[in-house]
């Protein structure tokens, strides 16, 4: 381009607040009601946590009731070969289950406060993917235009200029995603404008 200076392809997309998808907000696995496939965070207050985890229902042995998890690649492919996989028991106070909580605006490029309580899993805004640090591998919500949220995808690439000059991100069904993992068949992909992806 000769003479002139390169178009903003983010132009249209930065004025004003962004209708964000809802967040994630842990809660207490005792508080839940159905566990099986639910997406989970297990630990201990004060200590730490981990994520990526899928929970089944709950059992009871003896007097503890404890939640069966396991790695969230593992439920995916359980589910996808009908084949049985281990499950730690987790004690229920130890597991916090990944609800969804209200929708509400972001403002992009907002930062938001790193600090958090050690009583209880931290709460996750999501971040629109241009204000990401990185998103390939990363669990992404898409907003349709409509305003309903597409969860459960994984980005396979970071946000790049598309065959028609829009700034877009590739994402996949995270079944898909995580059978390239134990396979190495390449998912199917779609190509989504940037603006309309959030990081969960």
């Amino acid at each position: 381009m000769s003479g002139g200076t390169m178009p903003d392809p983010f132009g249209g997309h930065r004025e004003g607040a962004l209708e964000s998808p809802r967040p994630i907000v842990p809660t207490p696995a005792t508080m839940a009601g159905e566990l099986r496939g639910r997406r989970v965070l297990v630990g201990l207050p004060g200590h730490g946590w981990r994520g990526d985890l899928r929970a089944d229902e709950k059992v009871i042995q003896g007097s503890r009731t404890y939640v069966p998890v396991m790695p969230e690649a593992e439920w995916y492919r359980a589910e996808a070969e009908q084949t049985e996989v281990f499950a730690a028991l987790v004690p229920v106070e130890r597991v916090w289950v990944e609800e969804l909580g209200f929708a509400g605006t972001s403002i992009p490029g907002a930062k938001v406060n790193q600090l958090v309580s050690l009583d209880e899993p931290p709460r996750r805004p999501p971040v629109a993917a241009v204000d990401a640090d990185s998103l390939t591998g990363r669990r992404v919500t898409q907003v349709l235009e409509s305003g309903d949220e597409r969860r459960d995808l994984r980005a396979v690439t970071e946000t790049h200029v598309s065959d028609d000059g829009t700034v877009a991100v590739r994402v996949a069904q995270e079944l898909d995603w995580y059978r390239w993992g134990w396979s190495g068949k390449i998912p199917r992909t779609l190509e989504v404008p940037a603006h309309l992806v959030w990081v969960e």
